[in-house]
């Protein structure tokens, strides 16, 4: 699938949530899923970041909102999550690095 790079960051709450439980299983290329969470009582452009069934955290919220609304009108297959860094050995919010990238429409 062609696709085109959109943004970079570390999982945000990566601390909070369970990726520990999951963290040998994290490696690079590791192919992640994203879902709005528009209920969310922090920030209404909260995006999950899911590894299988696991909640690693949450796009960083100035990185969230346009991302967060097209998975609102529902275009889940737009966005492809991987991750492109694991460093246990730094601070654990900075352990965790993903990139996002925009899957060209291959069909017309």
């Amino acid at each position: 699938m062609i696709s085109q790079h959109y943004a970079t960051f570390h999982i945000a709450g990566f601390t909070y949530w369970d990726g520990l439980d999951v963290f040998d299983e994290l490696k690079i290329g590791t192919k992640l899923t994203l879902e709005a969470e528009p209920t969310n009582g922090h920030d209404p452009n909260a995006v999950k970041i899911l590894f299988e069934e696991t909640l690693l955290g949450y796009i960083p919220r100035g990185e969230n909102e346009k991302i967060s609304k097209f998975l609102q009108l529902g275009y889940t297959d737009l966005f492809s999550a991987i991750i492109n860094r694991v460093d246990p050995e730094t601070h654990p919010e900075k352990q965790i690095s993903v990139t996002i990238k925009i899957n060209k429409k291959t069909e017309f």
